[in-house]
């Protein structure tokens, strides 16, 4: 299936530059990208968010593009990567070693494709993380994961376990109404095109203990 996956988006998913994030280009829909028949091939194929820019993911990539320190010579890990576009710019800002983790498989071979164009290496793997104890990270990245209630639920708590293994948390978020503000403190403040809403602001959160 992979290589069916990933023969369907080097030929139909146009790669484009990522503003703000220098050397990023991604494998992204457009109008004629033919996602319907993906998903018709392959009932079990949830919502393409890989195929998407989203604002979250946006504002948490400008801020380490603007602010390498931030990862490099650091264990990452980016939660529900998506197209991948958080975990490249760690690896390309120095990170010493970037996991790439998604529940969905089409999303891991989107990022992985992406990983390419950009020159890095990352490990790019299903899996839900979300039940698991803390991981061996020194920062976890989240960028829009805050977008339903029931997802947030199951995030926060997670992200909590992290920070109590001293493991540092950024988040990427559009002010979504999910979003536990009460438990972070913002960083930056970013004007992004989020998929499906336009441009707007977004911001990027550190999560207290």
């Amino acid at each position: 299936m992979d290589s069916d996956i990933e023969a369907f988006i080097r030929e139909r998913l146009p790669v484009s530059e990522v503003a703000g994030c220098p050397g990023v280009r991604l494998h992204l829909a457009g109008p004629a990208s033919g996602l319907r028949a993906l998903g018709e091939r392959y009932p079990a194929m949830g919502s393409p968010y890989w195929a998407h820019l989203w604002g979250g993911g946006l504002a948490l990539s400008r801020y380490l593009a603007e602010r390498p320190g931030t990862v490099a010579g650091r264990r990452v890990l980016d939660l529900g990567t998506g197209s991948g576009l958080v975990a490249i710019v760690a690896a390309l800002s120095g990170a010493s070693a970037v996991t790439a983790v998604d529940v969905d498989p089409f999303a891991v071979v989107a990022a992985r494709l992406n990983a390419g164009l950009a020159g890095v290496s990352l490990e790019a793997r299903a899996g839900d993380l979300l039940d698991r104890e803390a991981p061996e990270a020194d920062l976890v990245l989240v960028g829009d994961l805050f977008y339903e209630a029931a997802l947030a639920d199951r995030v926060l708590p997670f992200l909590a376990r992290c920070r109590a293994a001293r493991t540092e948390v950024l988040i990427g978020d559009p002010w979504r109404r999910t979003l536990p503000s009460g438990r972070l403190v913002r960083l930056a403040d970013y004007e992004v095109v989020d998929f499906g809403s336009g441009r707007g602001p977004a911001a990027v959160f550190r999560l207290e203990g």
